[in-house]
C-alpha cells in the first residue's frame, strides 16, 4: 500500500505533475520533530541516526497510498507503522499511569496459589478451574469475565494478573478500583483539572481492556450509578473486553448493570468459594483487622454425610437410634433441594453442627455457591467490630452480606449474650430471611419455648420451617453420662465447658408442631 513520495510522483507526473511535485517537495522537507530531551533532561540521539530511522517511511512518519488519481485516498497522508506504534505506546503509558498498577505488579499468575492453602478438595477444584479460566482469558481477552466471591478469596489477584499479563505483552490494559474510578471522575470538576469529566470518561469507556475491581464497594449515589452504567453499557454495546470483580451477588447490583453482567452471550460469571487467603494456616481464622471473615465453613470442610456416624456400636435405645437416622434423612432432603428453614435442636455433641456443615459441603460438591456458615456469637462479634474506628467496613455492609446469603447456616443460636441489641439484630436477620423465603439452617440447644417469641412464631410455621429435635445423647459423653440423660432427649443438666448453660430440647407445649423423628401431629 504505502510507497515513498518519489514513487508517487513518478507514477502520477503525467496527471498532476506540478501539484505532485509541490507535495513531494513538502514531504521531502518534512522531518519528525527532534526530541529535545529525556525525562531526566538528557538529550536523545538524533532521529537521523541510521539505527533510529524507520525503513518504511525513512523517518518521515507518514506514507502516501498507491492509488490512482480520482481515488478518495489519492494524495492523503497515512501514518506509518512506526507512528501508529508510537501512538499506541503513548496510549498504553497513559492507561498504565491512570491504572496505578505499580502497587499490584506482584499480582501475577506465577504468584497466585491455585490450590489455596489447606483447602478441601471440592473448593480446591473450583479455585483451580477459575484460575485456568483467567489464564485463558488473559491470553485472549474476549467478552466479559465476572469474578464473584468474598473478601480475600483471590478475585483482585486474578484480575490484576490478567492486566499485568497483557501489559507485559505491551497490550494496553486499565486496572481501576471502582471507588477510585468515581473519585477520578469527580476530580475533573476541580478548577485545577487539565481534562473534563467527558474526556476522562471516554478514556475509560474505550480502554482496550478494562479491569474494574470491587464493583459495588462505592457509595451508591444516583450520579455514581449513572456513570458506572454509562461506562459498562458502552462497553457492553461495543463488546469490549472487561473484567469485573465484586463481592456482591448479581441481584444486589443495579438492575441495569446486573442484566448485562448476566448476559450469557457476552459474560462468563464465576464464583470463587475459597475462604479468605489472609487467614492463618491450619484453618485457624485470624480475627484481627482486615483479615476477618464471616463464614467459618472452612473449619468444617471434613464434616460430610458420608462420615457422619449413626452410632450403631453405642448403647442407645431403638427410639433414639431411629430418631438419629431420621435427622440424617431430614438433612439429606434439605441439602438436595434447599427450601424454607430447617431448625435442628438437641444437646451439645449430638451431631447438629456436623449435619449442618454436611448440608453446606454438599452444596459445594454439587457446584452450587458456597453457603455462609457462621456461629451466632461470632456473627454478633463481627457486627460489633464494625463500630471500631479502624474497621474497614460498615455494619450495614456486613449485615447485608449475612441476611442476603443464598443459603445461611446459623450455628448455636441461643448461646449468644442475650442483650436487647443482640436480640434485635437476630430478629432483623431472621425476619428478613423469613419474609424473603431464603433457605436457612439453624442449630440450637434451646427448647422451642426458650427462643425469642418473635422467632418462635416463625419457626413454628409448618409451611416454611421444620423444627427437628435430635434426641441422641452427646457423642462426647461417657456411657454413664448418656444413661443419665433425660428420656425426652433434652440436654444434660450439667453445664458444658465454657460455662454456658445447656438448655434442654424436651417436649414442650409446642410439641405437636415439632418433629422428633417419629410422628408429627
Amino acid at each position: 500500500m504505502g510507497i515513498t513520495c518519489r514513487r508517487a510522483m513518478k507514477d502520477l507526473s503525467s496527471i498532476e505533475g506540478s501539484a505532485v511535485k509541490r507535495l513531494g517537495d513538502l514531504l521531502s522537507d518534512f522531518q519528525p520533530p527532534e526530541k529535545r530531551g529525556s525525562e531526566e533532561g538528557k538529550p536523545q540521539r538524533p532521529a537521523s541516526r541510521e539505527d533510529d530511522v524507520c525503513p518504511i517511511c525513512k523517518g518521515k512518519g507518514f506514507l502516501v497510498k498507491d492509488v490512482p488519481y480520482g481515488h478518495p485516498d489519492f494524495g492523503k497522508l497515512i501514518p506509518c507503522r512506526c507512528t501508529e506504534a508510537r501512538i499506541a505506546m503513548n496510549r498504553s503509558r497513559e492507561l498504565y499511569g491512570l491504572s496505578n498498577m505499580g502497587g499490584l505488579a506482584h499480582m501475577t499468575f506465577d504468584t497466585f496459589l491455585p490450590d489455596g492453602a489447606g483447602l478441601p478438595e471440592s473448593i480446591r477444584a473450583v479455585l483451580r478451574r477459575v484460575f485456568e479460566i483467567c489464564v485463558h482469558y488473559a491470553e485472549q481477552p474476549r467478552g466479559w469475565l465476572v469474578l464473584l466471591g468474598g473478601y480475600g478469596a483471590g478475585k483482585t489477584h486474578l484480575a490484576a494478573a490478567i492486566a499485568n499479563y497483557n501489559l507485559s505483552l505491551e497490550r494496553p490494559a486499565m486496572f481501576v478500583v471502582t471507588p477510585d474510578l468515581l473519585d477520578h471522575l469527580r476530580a475533573a470538576f476541580g478548577p485545577s483539572s487539565e481534562s473534563g469529566v467527558d474526556e476522562r470518561l471516554e478514556k475509560i469507556r474505550e480502554a482496550p481492556l478494562l479491569v474494574l475491581d470491587d464493583l459495588g464497594a462505592h457509595h451508591s449515589t444516583p450520579w455514581a450509578q449513572e456513570k458506572l452504567f454509562q461506562i459498562l453499557n458502552h462497553r457492553y454495546n461495543h463488546r469490549l473486553p472487561t473484567v469485573i470483580t465484586t463481592n456482591q451477588r448479581l441481584e444486589e447490583q443495579d438492575p441495569r448493570i446486573a442484566s448485562r453482567l448476566s448476559d450469557l452471550d457476552l459474560s462468563q460469571v464465576f464464583e470463587i468459594t475459597a475462604p479468605d487467603f489472609r487467614k492463618g494456616s491450619g484453618g485457624h481464622l485470624v480475627l484481627d483487622g482486615s483479615a476477618r471473615t464471616l463464614s467459618s465453613l472452612g473449619l468444617h470442610a471434613d464434616q460430610t454425610f458420608e462420615n457422619f456416624s449413626l452410632r450403631r456400636n453405642e448403647e442407645m435405645d431403638a427410639e433414639r437410634r431411629e430418631n438419629l437416622a431420621r435427622a440424617v434423612q431430614q438433612a439429606h432432603t434439605f441439602a438436595a433441594l434447599p427450601s424454607g428453614w430447617l431448625v435442628m435442636s438437641g444437646r451439645y455433641g449430638c451431631g447438629k453442627t456436623h449435619l449442618a456443615a454436611a448440608i453446606a459441603n454438599h452444596q459445594i460438591a454439587a457446584g452450587r455457591p458456597a453457603p455462609m456458615f457462621v456461629v451466632v456469637p461470632d456473627l454478633l462479634d463481627h457486627l460489633r467490630a464494625t463500630f471500631s474506628p479502624t474497621s474497614g467496613t460498615t455494619l450495614d455492609r456486613v449485615f447485608e452480606q449475612v441476611k442476603s446469603a443464598s443459603l445461611l447456616i446459623l450455628d448455636d443460636l441461643g448461646t449468644e449474650s442475650a442483650t436487647s441489641w443482640a436480640r434485635e439484630k437476630l430478629f432483623q436477620l431472621l425476619n428478613y430471611r423469613y419474609v424473603a423465603k431464603l433457605p436457612t439452617v439453624i442449630t440450637t440447644t434451646s427448647q422451642i419455648n426458650e427462643i425469642d417469641e418473635r422467632l418462635q412464631s416463625r419457626m413454628l410455621d409448618a409451611s416454611r420451617c421444620i423444627f427437628f429435635v435430635i434426641e441422641a445423647p452427646s457423642f462426647r459423653g461417657s456411657t454413664s453420662q448418656r444413661g443419665g440423660a433425660s428420656e425426652h432427649g433434652g440436654a444434660e443438666s450439667k453445664a458444658p465447658a465454657g460455662g454456658e448453660a445447656a438448655s434442654g430440647a424436651g417436649r414442650t407445649k409446642h410439641a405437636p408442631q415439632v418433629r422428633r423423628g417419629r410422628k408429627t401431629t
